[in-house]
């Protein structure tokens, strides 16, 4: 097979897997190498500044030995198979590189023959870009689940950021779709990895020249839609990874149905709105200082798909709003819908100066159309409506545009009621 069909079609096998993202990582050029990982990241994601990013991503190849019912991939399914040598996947990354195509490796694979033999072959590639092409870019590789873990300590100290997928949400689902798997096989190199790593971190403190192990750390992807778990299960197994494993990202990739099997969700397209959900909750978690016990506290089991987490909890939780912008704390700051991280840190400086108008909001970028109805200034309520959960949620979803308007019912007398009371 021609090195260009091979590339069309691991490349297409590759838009499967979501776990990749901006590196996190320093590694610098050296040695009059070649690539720089430290100012580029990885491909078709954004960093921190905003930037967007590319990559080479693709697998090393689609032959897979077992047989899951979500995967396109799987060995029972008939698509057009290819798998790259090491030699060939090294190649392409250095003439991508030299083209300014890419700033970076993202490279996946099926499981070819067993575990080992694949994360042989995956090493070979980090082995050849590191010391034979002198490549100091960003690679970015997936550890195949039950492989040695001296297989894994060898390519961790290649590469820049692992991840081991754990794909989807409970041990029954992973027993009902992929029989073949464990979820020992999947937690127990993401215990090793985590291990390694703070292990990495006090031999640098002691030994400066130490090598690096997995610099920007690991992640992990989860299906979302292919199995009956809810969003609050999805969110309490997130919360745990973050936890218990330090990673730095969950990644949530919404079902796409590439398989009749009866024993998947029966779906038409895939939940992307509920999958924007999920990572908006995540974000929360994450940065926000909220707990996913918290996000869907035992009334929902699922996130809204009329609104975004924070203001749902916050509609939830009116008793704790409205909040004075000029006194509240930065952790009641951030609880505020349309308030982000960098809005509370600029309000908490501006705060140290002169009080705060509601006309300073917007140039600090509070995003108004939200966080109006949940705040305060110089105690004044800038709402313009009664504050009330339903009259919130009717603001938020259809705006300030005259034209936006519902049709009185003959019928539906508390809900006429609701309407005129926010006139």
């Amino acid at each position: 097979m021609e090195l260009k069909e091979k590339l069309r079609i691991l490349s297409d096998a590759a838009k499967y897997d979501v776990s990749c993202s901006s590196s996190g990582s320093n590694r610098k050029n050296k040695n009059n190498g070649l690539g720089n990982a430290s100012p580029s990241g990885i491909c078709h994601s954004f960093t921190e500044d905003g930037r967007c990013i590319s990559l080479l991503k693709i697998l090393l190849t689609n032959y897979c030995s077992y047989d899951c019912a979500y995967c396109v991939n799987r060995i029972s399914n008939d698509v057009e198979r290819g798998i790259f040598t090491p030699e060939e996947i090294a190649d392409i990354t250095i003439n991508f590189y030299k083209r300014n195509y890419i700033e970076g490796l993202f490279l996946s694979s099926a499981v070819y023959k067993n575990a080992n033999y694949t994360m042989e072959l995956l090493t070979k590639v980090a082995l050849l870009l590191r010391n034979v092409h002198k490549f100091n870019g960003y690679i970015h590789m997936k550890a195949i689940p039950g492989s040695d873990p001296l297989l894994i300590k060898r390519l961790g100290e290649l590469v820049d950021r692992l991840s081991v997928n754990i794909e989807l949400p409970s041990n029954n689902s992973l027993k009902l779709l992929a029989p073949q798997k464990e979820i020992s096989s999947i937690i127990t190199p993401m215990k090793f990895i985590k291990n390694q790593i703070d292990n990495n971190k006090e031999e640098k403190i002691k030994y400066k020249n130490s090598p690096n192990f997995v610099p920007g750390g690991q992640s992990t992807q989860l299906i979302v839609g292919a199995t009956k778990e809810n969003d609050r299960e999805i969110l309490n197994l997130s919360q745990n990874l973050y936890n218990s494993f330090g990673l730095k990202r969950v990644y949530y990739s919404a079902y796409v149905p590439v398989s009749m099997d009866k024993r998947l969700i029966d779906i038409k397209n895939p939940p992307l709105l509920r999958e924007h959900r999920l990572y908006q909750a995540d974000w929360l978690i994450r940065f926000y200082g909220f707990s996913s016990h918290e996000i869907l506290d035992g009334k929902e089991s699922n996130l809204s798909l009329d609104f975004d987490p924070k203001t749902q909890w916050a509609l939830n939780h009116l008793e704790y709003f409205p909040i004075e912008v000029n006194k509240a704390s930065p952790e009641q700051l951030l609880r505020i819908p349309g308030v982000g991280v960098r809005s509370v840190n600029k309000i908490i400086k501006i705060r140290k100066v002169h009080t705060i108008a509601f006309e300073d909001l917007k140039s600090i970028g509070v995003v108004l159309k939200r966080a109006k109805y949940f705040v305060t200034c110089k105690g004044k309520y800038y709402g313009d409506i009664k504050f009330q959960e339903e009259s919130i949620k009717f603001k938020i979803l259809n705006g300030d545009s005259k034209d936006n308007y519902q049709q009185i019912s003959l019928f539906d007398l508390e809900r006429n009621s609701r309407l005129l009371g926010d006139i």
